[in-house]
């Protein structure tokens, strides 16, 4: 049914009254036979402020299908015109996942001024690294200034304090006027502790996850929550014209119906990028280790174009820091950074002992492609996740990341960098929020201290999440560029991007093409014709080749070739 742009409608099956609220004038609402409520209000359009009126409750709630949310998640809805934007990317024909390299950033924390508007200044400087995608984390409206964006509650408002959603268009615009795809992280398996009023429209919910309300995908009423999901992931696609989502913890997702909702999901991406005649990507956070997220429908799977590979960062993580506690434990084994790069998963089929049971399942390198998994050193989670959201390089020296960085960016998957990663920036990545309740603030605030005073942390030893100084410090500082040991790093990051470019066996997805020798604290990976040696030890390595090599295209250190014999200086890469 086509609707005006004075119709205003709702989901609320269960309530005997709806009215809409505009200013201090109330309009009864008329229930339709699914649970809709209805009304048409001459007069209004674009910019029209409203909310909605509950059985006798006379608090206004803004609407859960919302656009736009000035006044922040408590306050009301504004309507918003997709119409009203000029874009600028017709000629705009996508980016294939295969072969590209991903840069993962938070609005917030990207720039100083933390909007839409002043990371425009800073896509340049994407496009000279050589990355094909932006991945965005979430922009959703959530309470308060600052945050993670994993608190959203209104998923489909862009959150007003980064410059709300004709901000966020022109941001996708200029990427794509720079040939850079845009991803968005989505948030589908809870909603936050402040501003989540799902539940007073209808059967929202069903049981919780670890993070808050979780999703009811498969009981009473589903459907139309099924349809809150796949409408807004079609909205952020269509209507913003991005290039992707990136799934958040669908493992949370609980639905036992005979189609999973992630499959339901992928059915109406494909469709839509047919009709759009560009590539759409589907990416999945998942824990479950399993192929099936990332195997295509025909085949019997989820049909998502690929997944997060928490066990390649792992096995890096341990092999790189020497970390071997929590989950990084099993990844200290012999040989396990070798495996887990010919296999991606660590764990398929086998023990975890992280999780005191088997885990996994494993890849078929004969039909399955890397670029199906991203490969990364550090992410938001590995590095906000830690007391004190030290980076990589806060523990480890500017050669040993840069190895590590070589291995990622030589590897069969698709590799992703998290912001300020390709300078080694010295800004920590800290957990930070902003809730305007005090008591859900200090509740958040010893929660945080209570999580790491179980792993031997202080109190002090934990920034406070709520203090403005955790966002401040968690701030790229982009001046550091200009230091020559940082802008050293920049520039190897940067060749490193480029020779996947420029030689397509190092971008080579095929599992079954990927060789990986180990020796003592030595990898050879072997890409066709080339191969990447590291030596991740602390003295000089001496290495056999297979065959003779052929010139060095990039190296971080001096090394003696003598026939097939190469003497690798410690902490070291090279490229041949």
């Amino acid at each position: 049914m086509t609707r005006s742009d004075e119709h205003f409608s709702v989901w609320a099956p269960h309530r005997d009254q709806v009215r809409l609220a505009l200013g201090p004038n109330t309009y009864d609402m008329v229930r339709d036979d699914r649970g809709w409520w209805h009304a048409e209000v001459p007069g209004t359009g674009d910019g029209t402020d409203y909310a909605f009126l509950l059985d006798d409750d006379a608090t206004p709630l803004p609407d859960p299908r919302s656009l736009w949310q000035p006044a922040g998640v408590h306050g009301p809805s504004r309507r918003y015109s997709h119409e009203a934007f000029t874009w600028t990317d017709q000629r705009w024909t996508g980016r294939p996942l295969a072969g590209g390299v991903v840069y993962e950033l938070h609005i917030g924390t990207f720039t100083e001024q933390g909007t839409f508007n002043a990371a425009l200044e800073h896509l340049d400087h994407l496009v000279d690294l050589g990355v094909d995608f932006v991945e965005v984390l979430p922009v959703n409206a959530f309470d308060g200034t600052a945050g993670w964006g994993y608190d959203g509650v209104l998923w489909g408002a862009v959150h007003q304090h980064y410059g709300g959603p004709t901000a966020f268009k022109r941001f996708v615009d200029a990427c794509h006027a720079r040939g850079l795809g845009v991803l968005l992280d989505v948030v589908y398996n809870h909603l936050g502790p402040s501003g989540a009023y799902l539940d007073r429209f209808g059967p929202y919910f069903a049981g919780r996850t670890i993070w808050g309300p979780a999703l009811n995908l498969d009981g009473p009423d589903s459907d139309e929550v099924r349809r809150y999901v796949l409408d807004n992931a079609m909205g952020w696609l269509r209507d913003f014209h991005l290039d992707g989502l990136r799934l958040d913890a669908v493992h949370a997702l609980v639905d036992k119906g005979a189609t999973h909702l992630l499959e339901e999901l992928a059915a109406e991406v494909d469709a839509l990028a047919a009709g759009l005649h560009r590539p759409l990507h589907l990416i999945a956070e998942s824990d479950l280790n399993d192929p099936k997220l990332v195997t295509s429908r025909d085949a019997g799977g989820y049909g998502l174009e690929a997944q997060w590979c928490d066990d390649l960062h792992h096995a890096l993580h341990v092999a790189l820091t020497g970390e071997t506690d929590g989950y990084y434990t099993d990844f200290g084994q012999p040989g396990a950074l070798a495996k887990t790069l010919r296999e991606a998963f660590f764990h398929a089929g086998t023990w975890s002992s992280f999780r005191g049971r088997t885990h996994g399942r494993p890849v078929d390198p004969s039909r399955a492609s890397g670029h199906r998994f991203l490969c990364y050193l550090q992410n938001h989670d590995q590095i906000g996740n830690r007391a004190q959201g030290d980076r990589m390089t806060a523990t480890i020296s500017h050669d040993r990341m840069l190895c590590g960085a070589a291995i990622v960016l030589c590897s069969p998957y698709t590799p992703m960098i998290f912001m300020g990663e390709e300078w080694a920036a010295t800004s920590p990545w800290q957990f930070f929020a902003s809730f305007e309740d005090p008591d859900l603030a200090a509740a958040v605030r010893d929660g945080r201290r209570k999580e790491f005073a179980e792993h031997g942390w202080g109190e002090q030893d934990v920034p406070d999440p709520m203090d403005v100084g955790t966002v401040i410090r968690s701030t790229l500082p982009w001046g550091e560029l200009h230091d020559p040991a940082h802008k050293s790093v920049y520039d190897t990051y940067r060749a490193l991007i480029a020779l996947r470019r420029a030689h397509p066996e190092l971008a080579d997805p095929r599992l079954d093409r990927f060789h990986v020798e180990a020796s003592g604290d030595c990898l050879t990976l072997h890409r066709g014709d080339r191969r990447v040696v590291v030596n991740l030890g602390t003295a000089a390595a001496e290495i056999v080749l297979d065959r003779h090599p052929g010139p060095v295209l990039l190296s971080s250190a001096d090394i003696e070739v003598t026939g097939t014999r190469l003497r690798v200086p410690p902490e070291s890469f090279t490229i041949l």
